[in-house]
């Protein structure tokens, strides 16, 4: 079915003659074939958001329906890549058109001409429903793909076929309770606004460990959790996503480069082929899926990139993946949303935001979620949702920040004050949240005792201690505060030193294990207790200060997991011998 075009403003295509059409529906726009999609119908007159540049568009020319929603195509060849906002292989395009890449050019999601060995798993006479894995193929070194029967299909196997096969070739046959006999192949299809089914969801009770100490200690994430990272120009957004998709204990990674600038994207681009996965010493990029659409591409694919991420995330999920969906940034996504609603001429909402901002964020993040997947082996999935938010100024008050902080859970406030001092990473442990720690409580006791949770509230009372002496310290100085006050602030100023702020470059600094992170803190908690049993028994206060186990405490973060195990016994060791010499030095004058 086809119409003619009647308006061309930017993005905004209006066409009519499309009566038979249908909202959301892919659309073919103008002789080059550009891709849009309906966003809303007035009659036979269809307004639909264009993908790709519509300079040289003009009234009369002709939009032709495909009758099908915007959809992803799933199956294997998806790691290892990257797509642009509506899921087209970049470098494949780049083959084809070269480094400018051409209007209206149409290259499939999935290589058809690679073959992959597919291994079954089902039997011939199996009844299998949707989720039932068929077979597997070892799609990278670090993932085994599951090749499972898709939503709505049920039935009998009559055929399976193992070996090597492009993803459109027929694997299996399955008749269903009507007679009606489906073939199979290795992809899927799935309209990227809709949520993929599963059988249940659970409340997440696992932490994501990321190897970032301020995140894992004092602010941590659930696998299948949300979070958000709000913060001014320059204050680490994008270290912080890069450093979660380096090292989080995630099986894969969808990253989205979502409206954020290009250079940026050069990095990720340039470094994750180079990085070694810290579990299997294999490239990152065989679990990674990333999704190129910087500012400088068209404005409305940024809309649908968020949903292809999160969709393809889903996919991953259902073979029983935990997944990490990393959306860089949220705020660029609005901001599309929002030059889409003007030209549409809807009723602005708060800074001209359209009124379903805040609907249309939580239609994302609550698509995260520990679930159990459909299928008859009981797996259990994962997808865990972190958007950079980039409020103008750094203003968080303004309506993209406050709509996702009333949706997410975690909440790490970046700081440009702490960036410009070289403390990474930035967040602010005064302004940021995490409203997971009682469900993840339990987990953290298991594993390390009730020393680790206790050892998190003592830190954070402590760093709180200290913004508030600070006040006094402004104002009178710090030699008018009394020993045991000046003891806070020597600790807080350790926890910050020797335990939040970390070295990107040293990989023993760049990612700590939890019992690494839970020896560290109760060193300099362990020091500040000492010091005050000392203080009470009349030792010099500036000479506590300085005792050299102090230094080593530092110095030991840099270590490896097995020196710093032996040195953590010495540390304390030679900390309690040098502090029982000022308390007898002290006895002595």
């Amino acid at each position: 079915m086809s119409g003619t075009i009647t308006k061309v403003s930017g993005p905004l295509v209006v066409a009519e003659g499309l009566a038979d059409a249908n909202v959301s529906d892919v659309v073919r726009v103008g002789s080059q074939r550009l891709i849009g999609e309906i966003l809303n119908m007035t009659g036979d007159k269809a307004s639909i958001q264009v993908y790709e540049e519509t300079s040289g568009l003009g009234p009369g020319a002709v939009v032709e329906t495909t009758g099908m929603p915007l959809s992803v195509e799933l199956g294997p060849g998806m790691l290892d890549n990257i797509y642009d906002g509506i899921q087209r292989p970049l470098p494949e395009m780049k083959a084809l058109t070269g480094d400018c890449i051409t209007r209206g050019t149409d290259v499939k999601a999935l290589n058809r001409e690679k073959k992959w060995d597919f291994v079954p798993v089902a039997k011939v006479g199996d009844l299998l429903a949707p989720g039932d894995v068929l077979g597997t193929v070892q799609e990278t070194t670090a993932i085994l793909h599951k090749i499972m029967v898709p939503y709505g299909v049920k039935g009998q196997v009559l055929s399976l076929n193992g070996g090597l096969h492009t993803v459109d070739e027929v694997i299996a046959t399955v008749r269903d309770e009507k007679g009606k006999t489906h073939e199979l192949t290795m992809i899927q299809r799935w309209p990227v606004r809709i949520a993929r089914p599963y059988t249940r969801k659970y409340v997440p009770s696992r932490p994501m460990n990321s190897g970032q100490r301020i995140i894992d200690t004092l602010f941590p994430i659930a696998k299948g959790g949300t979070a958000a990272v709000p913060g001014p120009f320059g204050s680490g957004k994008t270290v912080v996503q890069h450093q979660l998709a380096k090292w989080s204990d995630v099986d894969i990674v969808i990253y989205i480069g979502c409206g954020e600038r290009g250079n940026e994207m050069t990095d990720v681009l340039m470094e994750f082929p180079e990085l070694k996965d810290p579990r299997n010493g294999e490239p990152l990029m065989k679990r990674t899926v990333l999704i190129a659409n910087t500012s400088d591409m068209p404005v409305a694919a940024r809309e649908a990139s968020i949903y292809t991420g999160i969709t393809i995330a889903e996919y991953f999920r259902d073979m029983g993946y935990d997944v990490a969906v990393l959306a860089d940034s949220t705020s660029r996504w609005a901001e599309a949303l929002r030059e889409m609603s003007g030209r549409l001429e809807e009723m602005p909402g708060e800074e001209g935001y359209p009124a379903y901002l805040a609907s249309r964020l939580a239609q994302f993040y609550e698509r995260a979620g520990v679930v159990e997947c459909l299928g008859s082996d009981d797996r259990q999935g994962s997808v865990t949702a972190i958007g950079a938010v980039s409020p103008p100024g750094g203003d968080i008050s303004e309506p993209v920040s406050q709509a996702t902080m009333r949706i997410v859970k975690v909440f790490w406030a970046l700081d440009s004050s702490l960036a410009y001092a070289r403390h990474f990473p930035a967040i602010n442990w005064l302004t940021s949240y995490s409203l997971y720690l009682d469900m993840l409580t339990p987990w953290y006791t298991k594993e390390f005792g009730e020393g680790y949770m206790k050892n998190r509230t003592k830190a954070m009372h402590i760093l709180q201690e200290e913004s508030e002496l600070q006040e006094i310290v402004r104002l009178v100085g710090q030699d008018a505060l009394s020993p045991a006050d000046r003891l806070t602030m020597e600790t807080a100023k350790s926890i910050r030193e020797d335990f939040l702020q970390q070295n990107a470059f040293v990989d023993e600094d760049a990612y700590s294990s939890y019992r690494k992170q839970y020896r560290l803190m109760d060193l300099v908690l362990r020091f500040d207790e000492l010091c005050r049993e000392a203080l009470q028994k009349g030792a010099d206060m500036e000479k506590l200060f300085v005792i050299p186990a102090r230094e080593r405490i530092g110095r030991a973060k840099m270590a490896d997991v097995k020196v710093f195990e032996q040195e953590y016994t010495e540390i304390e060791e030679q900390m309690k011998r040098e502090i029982e010499e000022v308390i007898a030095g002290g006895e002595d004058e």
